[in-house]
């Protein structure tokens, strides 16, 4: 059951340095700082957090920053005050939790961006 798991992971890392090296500064320092987490599943990145919360953010964050600038998304659109900003890092909280809570050994990197479409095709 994990070699599809790997499988996938090794292509998303593959195609993550294939844009990495055609994209821009910005792009690849991303990209750079996401790879070393593109193997964590919901369930992993806990595991591997030995209870410390900061890993936990330090893998979703990014993870997100590659989801954010992928979708090209540019966050003062959606939310300009600290409270909209709030109650869309709460939207992104929920939907994250549902799409682990659905698959605790999805890749973290999917289950992220997919909560990212969500919340945004909310707004």
């Amino acid at each position: 059951m994990k070699k599809p798991i790997a499988l996938i992971a090794g292509l998303i890392l593959a195609l993550a340095h294939t844009a990495s090296a055609q994209a821009d500064a910005e792009a690849e320092k991303y990209v750079d700082d996401a790879l070393p987490f593109m193997y964590h599943t919901c369930a992993s990145v806990v595991e591997e957090s030995d209870g410390k919360n900061e890993y936990v953010d330090k893998v979703i964050r990014s993870l997100l920053a590659v989801s954010l600038y992928n979708r090209e998304v540019d966050i003062s659109k959606y939310a300009k005050s600290d409270a909209e900003k709030n109650a869309l890092q709460e939207k992104f909280a929920a939907a994250l939790g549902e799409g682990c809570k659905a698959d605790n050994n999805a890749l973290l990197a999917s289950v992220i961006d997919e909560a990212v479409a969500q919340v945004l095709s909310s707004k």
